[in-house]
């Protein structure tokens, strides 16, 4: 699996708080925010659900990760997806950074793909908290 995820307990705006706040506490900055429902409606005029995905770096493991292999910005930022179900409900969806980055084939990658993880795991669990 690429990913692990969650349903919200609240609403979207309250989601997307939440999630940059917790991603705050375990280091990570939002880099990009693009907003799906937005461009899909710009460019092919269409209506579809809130879907946003933000792309979240902690700089102190980006950069150890940049350092050791200069070509891993391309699997770069973690992106968290919030999105709403047809049912109404919010689902956060997390890049699950250790399986991403084990395409680069570096086992020395791994412990920054694992920190990464569980940071992003905290985060999940400061959603649902």
């Amino acid at each position: 699996m690429y990913s692990f995820s969650i349903t919200a307990p609240g609403g979207l705006d309250e989601t997307i708080t939440k999630v940059t706040e917790e991603l705050a506490k375990e280091g990570f900055g939002v880099l990009t925010e693009i907003d799906v429902q937005a461009t899909l409606k710009k460019k092919l005029d269409l209506d579809t659900r809130p879907y946003l995905i933000l792309g979240a770096c902690n700089p102190k493991l980006a950069h150890q990760a940049i350092d050791a292999e200069p070509d891993i910005g391309l699997l770069l930022p973690c992106n968290v997806v919030v999105r709403e179900e047809e049912n109404g409900s919010i689902t956060v969806a997390f890049m699950d950074p250790l399986t991403v980055l084990g395409i680069a084939g570096r086992e020395d990658l791994a412990p920054l793909g694992a920190d990464a993880k569980a940071r992003l795991e905290r985060v999940r669990d400061g959603v649902l908290a």
